[in-house]
This record gives structure tokens, sequence and C-alpha cells, in this order.
């Protein structure tokens, strides 16, 4: 906490997702790119190149997600009629606006990811940060026409200002905090902000690209979480399933996100909607 946080303040035990279900999944997906002298810190071979040397495996591997990956998903989605929350970098507007323009055009989500994966909010100054928020918002915003009203930072990581620049650039909410398992609010002392948290339970990431786990791991630990929070939880719930366009853009990694999403659909009690459907929910309800 800052010391320009004057409070926070949690929602309701009562607090319910839209529709009053208890249990929400909110399906997301980034679609990330990374400036041209710049590459992943991650990818498929296990043994690191030499520090300094272009990863030109790293670098080809990003390029799946622009080129193939983001296609597959956007077809997978159309075909089960749902919609994502996809986290966008700017560069990805600049270099790609056609693909971000056909995401806003069919009704996803777009949460603004900084302007590139490289530009990580904790490395910058105060006066970069704001120029970044203004760069990757003021990029997806040119091709969209429309202003991403949440920001999540790539690897999750904020500087101690990030919360307080975002209010003052005018977005509602902030997904970086790993800290709780509902939203709540901070308020700073120039207005208030949503922080609704990420989770990273179900995420390609983790899962398949640091531990190993096979695609299927993410329908078991699905199962294992709603058998859970069904028996023992009693207040709201949610999960993030995350996929990136470049992993599991794939055919094996999109083989199970599609039966997942198909899980979550067969279940009454379960709410699936979007990080923007959940922000103005909990905006026009519980605010005060």
């Amino acid at each position: 906490m800052t010391e320009e946080v004057v409070e926070t303040t949690n929602l309701p035990e009562s607090f319910r997702w839209p529709d009053g279900k208890r249990i929400a999944v909110i399906f997301r997906c980034a679609f990330e790119g990374w400036a041209d002298d710049k590459w992943p810190g991650i990818g498929p071979m296990g043994n690191p190149i030499k520090a300094g040397v272009l990863d030109t495996n790293a670098v080809s591997f990003a390029e799946y997600g622009p080129k193939r990956g983001i296609q597959r998903i956007l077809k997978v989605a159309d075909k089960l009629d749902i919609r994502l929350t996809i986290m966008i970098n700017g560069i990805m507007a600049a270099r790609h606006p056609d693909i971000v323009k056909e995401i806003h055009e069919t009704g996803h989500d777009i949460v603004a990811h900084s302007y590139s994966m490289d530009v990580v909010p904790a490395y910058l100054s105060e006066e970069e940060e704001r120029a970044n928020i203004r760069k990757a918002v003021g990029a997806i915003e040119t091709v969209t026409g429309k202003r991403p009203e949440g920001w999540i930072s790539p690897r999750g990581t904020p500087s101690l200002n990030t919360g307080r620049l975002l209010v003052e650039e005018g977005l509602k909410w902030h997904g970086d905090p790993l800290d709780d398992d509902l939203p709540y609010f901070v308020n700073y002392k120039s207005g208030k902000l949503l922080v609704f948290p990420s989770n990273m339970d179900i995420n390609d990431l983790p899962i398949y690209m640091k531990h190993g786990q096979t695609p299927d791991a993410m329908i078991k630990i699905f199962d294992q979480w709603l058998e859970y929070v069904r028996k023992y939880e009693d207040g709201a719930v949610r999960i993030d399933p995350t996929i990136h366009s470049h992993v599991f853009g794939r055919a094996l990694g999109m083989s199970a996100y599609a039966k997942l999403i198909e899980k979550a659909k067969a279940e009454d009690d379960i709410w699936i909607g979007t990080r923007a459907e959940a922000v103005s929910h909990i905006l026009t309800n519980y605010a005060d």
C-alpha cells in the first residue's frame, strides 16, 4: 500500500455475480508482443541461450500468437458462443490493427496490457509509467475507437505508483494484485479504483511452460476447484482460466481449453462473462 491510499473497501459478504450467481468463471486470453529488440523470457527449449544473444527460438515461438494462435482462439470462442477477456499490448494494436479491431467488433473485452511485454511498470519511473499507460491505452483506442477501462501489467508486476496513476488516467480497474479472491475498492486521494485480483491457478504459463504438465491438467484443476467451492464455500467465488495466444493458441492447448469452456457452460450454477461485465455489475450495485 502506498501513502496515496486513503482506505480499502471490500465487497459485502452478500455479494453475488450477475444473475445472482455465486460462482463465476471468466475466460481470459493474452495477445502479447515484445519490442523489436526484445523477446519472451520463457520459451519451449529448456536450455537458456547465452546472455545478450538474440534468442531466435523464443522470438519465433512468440510470433505464433498473431500468425495462427489468436485466429484459432477467436474461432473457438465464436463456435462456443463465448466472449473472452483479452489482454492486449499496445504494440499489438499498432502491428496488427485488423486483428485487434476484429477482437473488439466480435464483442470480446479488451484489457490494456502495457505497450509491450518488456515494458514492466516496476522498472519505470513515475513519468515513464504514465507515458506507457497513455501510449498503450491510446494505441488500442486508435484501432477500436473504445478506450480500455482495465489494466493488467506484464508479469502482473506493477510499480508502487500503478494504481494511483491508473485512477489519474481515468481507468476503472486494475488486475495485477494476487492478494484476494474477490474484487475490492481502493480509495486514493485522486479517486476510487476497483482492484480485480488475478489468479494463476489455471494458466498455461505456469501449468504447461514452467511445470511441464499436460494441457488437460487445466480440466483436472477446474474440476477440483469446482468440487471444493460447491462443498465448502458459502460466499461468491471465481476463477480465471487463462491462455496465451502463442502458447495454448496451438491445437493441443486449445483442445483442453475448449473442453474446459464446454464443461463450464454445461453447469447451471456458474456465471460466465467478461471482466468488463463483472466490473459494470460491481460499479452499478456495490460502488457506494
